[in-house]
């Protein structure tokens, strides 16, 4: 790649390193000079400008992300991990699932020493995850990576380099398979019902934030032949075991009831404070894990390692807890989360609603609907509602008219939820508020459609979710065609949802993007499909024309 000052007459295509404003035309950084961006340069009295060329050895950065992004999770059911789109060099990789993440650091280490240009980044071995908690970020750091580089790389991520480290995937999120545990609590002489409770209570909130629940639950004598009967009589998966008094020794009694039962310990104590009082044993192939009284508190403790690699169905061996104690202290540190809140800090994808606007009037068609003019044999308005269904949106809300039984029937089967806009008449505002007013209240953001575009993908959608980044200043993430040109659909983050709840008249949300431009990312997407809306009889024929001239 050359990078550098470059005469203008060099530049046509080159990548622009840094933004500019030039004879009134904003250029951003990052975006291939057009022969009008040169001819602004030119005005302005440029000579040269800081450029990035590719050359044949050369990937663009976003192709050089997914590729290396592909190699992490080649098939993302079998890991655990989903892809997002490529963006600007980066793309992410999230959870599918509650469960650990287990990270081949070798593998990872000896991908990101290939070149520089390349950057792998994960959470730490064993990190607690939760549904769409981002594992992993791949960042071109150039505008372009060596071709050699990035298939070396790619080639150690997946395991197919027979020179790299041992081969199975680079990473992997092991989901809960384990679903009802027993629950068995002691009481001493003396002990207030109420701290039975509380230890019930915060081991139900553990078992709740893994997926699972309790099978059963038994209240006993804080005795060795009581305790024992109790985990016979268990139905659970796994048996979590609290004492109204603190066990001191591996022949203690809740340690000794194990054995007792029938079954084994395999360790008594572990190197993590808080949770150094914990043990596991097994009985009849389920694992008995043993509660330290720390375990009271909601706060992370070692036994929540623990707990959540047998949830999973991993093994956990003697060495494995002895193996705790690098990190195992956790008591008293400032980052030392409330547990299973997803860790803290988790980066997560964000919860995206679509919203298709399609409560339109039709009132330059001449009589017929442009909803419903069909587009490889099916309404525009049901390729519209199910190019989003395939995307990465959790939900998909249409804003209909009133009684509008045809554009109803066209959208039957599809898993979306149809609102009606009484106040349809007023404009496109008024449906944004009303699909606004009918999404779940834990979305990050809503992803605003038009249903007259039929070169509309599920890609356009996921492009401008893998875009949204508020903390690094992309709150609103706006389609733009091959050209740089602003379009539809755009996601806006929940920051301006009041914003949008405001809105009035047929402006759409126009004004909240002027007023926070400063906030809004342009993403490119492939072709016209961003700026073509089909609003007149002519437009539609003349569409169709082209595309039988392009058959």
């Amino acid at each position: 790649m050359r990078f550098g000052r470059l005469p203008l007459d060099e530049a046509a295509g080159a990548i622009l390193a840094h933004s500019l404003t030039a004879a009134g035309r904003r250029l951003k950084k990052g975006a291939p000079l057009s022969a009008e961006d040169l001819a602004a340069l030119r005005e302005a009295g440029f000579a040269t400008v800081t450029a990035a060329r590719l050359g044949p050895e050369d990937i663009s950065e976003d192709k050089a992300a997914a590729a290396l992004a592909a190699a992490l999770a080649p098939d993302p059911l079998a890991v655990g991990v989903s892809r997002g789109a490529p963006f600007t060099g980066r793309a992410n990789l999230h959870a599918l699932s509650t469960g650990v993440l287990r990270v081949d650091r070798a593998r990872i280490d000896a991908a990101n020493a290939v070149n520089e240009a390349i950057t792998v980044s994960t959470l730490a071995d064993w990190s607690r995850l939760a549904p769409r908690t981002m594992v992993a970020t791949v960042k071109i750091i150039p505008y372009a990576a060596p071709r050699a580089a990035v298939e070396r790389a790619a080639a150690i991520l997946s395991g197919a380099d027979p020179a790299a480290p041992a081969a199975g995937p680079a990473l992997r999120c092991h989901p809960v398979r384990l679903r009802r545990a027993s629950l068995a609590l002691t009481h001493v002489p003396g002990m207030k019902p109420r701290l039975l409770d509380k230890g019930a209570e915060a081991l139900t909130a553990r078992l709740a934030a893994l997926g699972m629940s309790v099978a059963d639950e038994a209240r006993t004598p804080h005795e060795v032949e009581a305790l024992a009967e109790a985990f016979r009589a268990a139905t659970g998966e796994m048996i979590l075991v609290l004492g109204g008094s603190a066990p001191s020794d591996r022949r203690d009694v809740a340690p000794a009831a194990v054995e007792a039962a029938g079954g084994r310990l395999i360790r008594f104590g572990m190197p993590v404070d808080p949770g150094n009082l914990m043990f596991l044993g097994e009985l009849d192939g389920r694992p008995v894990l043993g509660m330290p009284g720390s375990s009271r508190s909601t706060a992370l403790s070692g036994t929540d390692w623990v707990l959540e690699r047998l949830a999973c169905g991993l093994e956990v061996g003697a060495a494995d807890i002895a193996g705790m104690g690098v990190g195992g202290l956790l008591k008293e540190i400032p980052s030392r989360p409330q547990p299973r809140a997803g860790g803290a800090g988790a980066a997560e994808a964000p919860s995206v609603a679509a919203l298709l606007l399609a409560a339109g009037a039709s009132s330059r068609m001449q009589g017929r609907d442009k909803l419903l003019e069909e587009v490889e044999g099916e309404p525009v308005l049901r390729r519209a509602a199910r190019a989003l269904v395939e995307s990465g949106v959790e939900a998909v809300i249409v804003v209909l008219r009133p009684d509008d039984a045809a554009r109803r029937a066209a959208l039957e089967g599809l898993e979306v939820t149809v609102v009606e806009n009484p106040e349809a008449a007023e404009g496109m505002a008024a449906s944004i508020r009303r699909g606004l007013s009918a999404t779940a209240p834990q979305i990050d953001a809503v992803l605003l459609a038009l249903a007259d575009m039929p070169e509309v993908t599920s890609a356009h959608a996921d492009a401008l979710i893998a875009a949204f980044d508020p903390a690094r200043g992309a709150a609103i993430c706006r389609a733009a065609d091959a050209q740089g040109r602003p379009g539809h659909p755009v996601l806006f983050g929940r920051r301006f949802f009041e914003s949008l709840a405001r809105l009035a008249g047929d402006e759409g949300a126009r004004d909240i993007l002027r007023a926070n431009a400063d906030f809004v990312r342009l993403v490119k997407t492939q072709g016209r499909g961003a700026r073509l809306d089909l609003d007149t009889p002519e437009a539609w024929a003349a569409w169709r024309a082209e595309q039988t001239r392009g058959e």
